[in-house]
């Protein structure tokens, strides 16, 4: 299934997502939810009729009326998390920004994957992403995949965890890089340089949907792998490009981490990581590697970011400035 939440009389309503027209469920069926959330709380004991419901839409036995999804104002498909996690999935990616700081690669990377906890509040779907002064100090992009967990779990095993997982969307973790740097010196963070925006969408799809591009897991892991190519253009002008099928550690080995001795709740977001070449970061980094008179490019006021993975959509957004002069970094004590 491909599934969206849009804003429908201003209130959030999930659609099925069929040849780009969206079929609000609980139309089609008055017996499924309305809401993302009361979905993947009530996963299993509703998914069958949902496909059900879907089957009998393309089919033309269900005569409910779609609307076009051009023009609908489409939210995050998973509006509310319950939380927000991001991993660190892609070895290119780590590699490269080690090389471009002339450290060596962190071995430790290739001994368990990690993730770190953002703002599950800032979630947002495709439109504008308000910025505030100090965002712009270095802003960056992230091109990255993200699931959602549709069950809970405790301390689940990574050939376990994929049954766990509801749905694959595009994800942009946009970073304020300045704010993100200086506060890692302290060893603590990513946080104010994340906090403000964490971009999902603009569909979930559903595991069965990716079944054409699974490929086998890397050599020594475990879990669903697909090759899934992943590109962002800024301006329209094509800046990244990657697959899924790089990532080193699986979902289900990040979900095992996130799962050990903690509870996964429905509802909780897990983003990739990013794809080699997926920030302006690692590019300015190799770009200056390679000529030091490089230009280094970062995200402005009016800047189009969009992001598309195969079989999981397009994702655009523009960066908006807000009206103040309001910033945290001239508060810094001398």
């Amino acid at each position: 299934m491909k599934l969206v939440t849009y804003s429908k009389n201003g209130k959030e309503q999930l659609a099925f997502y069929i040849n780009d027209s969206l079929y609000d469920t609980n139309a089609a069926n008055s017996q499924l939810p309305n809401a993302m959330s009361t979905l993947l709380e009530n996963w299993e004991s509703t998914i069958d009729a949902m496909r059900k419901t879907e089957a009998d839409i393309k089919s033309g036995s269900n005569k409910a009326e779609g609307i076009p999804y051009k023009g609908a104002n489409i939210l995050a498909p998973v509006p509310h998390p319950t939380s927000c996690r991001d991993g660190y999935a892609f070895r290119q990616h780590v590699a490269s920004a080690r090389r471009n700081r002339k450290v060596d690669m962190i071995p430790e990377f290739d001994q368990y994957p990690i993730f770190y906890f953002t703002n599950h509040n800032a979630i947002q779907g495709p439109g504008n992403i308000p910025c505030m002064p100090d965002h712009f100090k270095k802003l960056d992009f992230e091109l990255e995949a993200a699931i959602v967990i549709c069950k809970k779990g405790r301390n689940v095993k990574a050939a376990d965890a994929d049954q766990y997982i509801g749905g694959y969307m595009i994800m942009n973790d946009m970073s304020a890089r300045t704010l993100q740097m200086e506060e890692m010196l302290l060893n603590l963070g990513p946080a104010k340089g994340k906090d403000f925006c964490t971009v999902i969408g603009p569909i979930l799809v559903t595991p069965d949907e990716l079944e054409p591009y699974k490929i086998p897991a890397k050599e020594n892991h475990v879990g669903n792998t697909y090759d899934l190519k992943m590109t962002c253009k800024v301006n329209g002008i094509q800046v990244s490009e990657g697959s899924m099928g790089d990532m080193d550690w699986t979902f289900a080995e990040i979900v095992e981490r996130c799962a050990y001795g903690a509870d996964i709740l429905p509802g909780d977001v897990i983003g990739s990581g990013t794809v080699g070449t997926g920030c302006f970061m690692e590019l300015n980094g190799t770009g200056k590697l390679n000529d030091p008179a490089y230009t280094e490019q970062w995200l402005q006021d009016g800047d189009v970011v969009e992001m598309e993975i195969a079989g999981l959509g397009h994702l655009s957004n523009t960066i908006v400035a807000e009206k103040t002069d309001f910033s945290i970094l001239a508060l810094k004590k001398k």
